[in-house]
């Protein structure tokens, strides 16, 4: 099996991937359904999905004979506040030029 980046974003960074996490965040799957929505085949989903589970991402529970997948909140819950760091570290430079830009607007009509 080829080795991949085991970050969330690493792991998500991958298409199937993406799409597997994606048709969970609608709803709790079986393989086989998401093997029958995309264009891989059942062993195929079952890897990712286990790297899916690895990262945190995804987690399985028993129903009857089959196992459901579904996204894992708490993992979900580690990427937004990791994704919310960059996004207030990009939000204070915005405003940290818009304040020079206006410092230096204040400067010049004086």
């Amino acid at each position: 099996m080829k080795t991949y980046d085991r970050s969330p974003l690493g792991v998500l960074a991958e298409p199937t991937r993406l799409a597997i996490f994606e048709l969970l965040a609608e709803q709790p799957l079986p393989v086989g359904e998401l093997a029958a929505r995309l264009p891989i085949s059942r062993p195929a989903v079952s890897q990712h999905l286990k790297i899916l589970k690895d990262v945190g991402l995804v987690v399985d529970r028993a129903e009857g004979t089959r196992r459901l997948y579904q996204v894992d909140p708490s993992g979900v819950a580690e990427l937004r506040s990791y994704l919310d760091r960059f996004w207030n570290l990009a939000l204070n430079s915005f405003k940290a030029v818009v304040e020079h830009t206006g410092e230096n607007h204040d400067i010049a009509n004086h």
